[in-house]
């Protein structure tokens, strides 16, 4: 019987392929359209991390004005892409951590602060961009934040999950080099209850 716990060496993968996770998510919010969408038809408001587009309700094209204009969409779209840069960073040294036979324990925490320092950079992107955007972009008919702006959101959750993952790690080191040996549990046959 094959066992893998939450801190086995067999499983040294799932958080790098949490992170990679992370990274995927972090990719279509950068490039996701749906940061800002009209809530029903019709569909007059969209906008992304960098642009904000409007049309008109009988218009097939899209008016569109960049959002780097704005000092706070340059805050919003940097401090989001900081983020995701380190995030990358952090998933290259996961992969090389776990990929040494000797897993070094200091190491593998320094990736979990590093984490946490992504979370803050995403989170901060995240909340000055609805703020922000709510105020100084006139917004037509009902809006709602929308998928790509949620993609945002999930990939700072994961990351932030992997983060505590990672500052605990070092704290099942011998479980997870496997220098601990398996406690087995025996009950003798006198004290067994009898079934009937």
């Amino acid at each position: 019987m094959v066992v893998c716990g939450l801190a086995c060496w067999r499983c040294r993968w799932l958080l790098p392929l949490l992170l990679g996770l992370a990274i995927i998510m972090g990719i279509i919010a950068l490039a996701g359209r749906g940061w800002l969408e009209s809530e029903s038809e019709p569909y007059v408001q969209q906008a992304s991390l960098w642009e904000s587009c409007t049309r008109g309700e009988a218009d097939l094209n899209w008016n569109c004005e960049s959002l780097m204009d704005y000092g706070w969409g340059r805050a919003a779209a940097a401090t989001y892409l900081v983020g995701f840069v380190i995030l990358v960073i952090c998933f290259a040294l996961a992969v090389i951590a776990f990929s040494i036979e000797i897993l070094r324990f200091n190491f593998v925490r320094g990736i979990g602060g590093l984490l946490f320092v992504v979370a803050a950079f995403q989170i901060i992107g995240l909340v000055i961009y609805p703020v922000k955007f709510t105020e100084d972009i006139p917004l037509t008919g009902d809006n709602m934040f929308s998928w790509a702006y949620g993609f945002g959101w999930a990939s700072t959750v994961v990351v932030i999950g992997c983060a505590f993952f990672f500052c605990c790690l070092p704290n099942w080191e011998d479980e997870v080099l496997g220098n601990i040996k398996p406690t087995y549990y025996y009950s003798s046959p006198e004290r067994a209850p009898y079934l009937n």
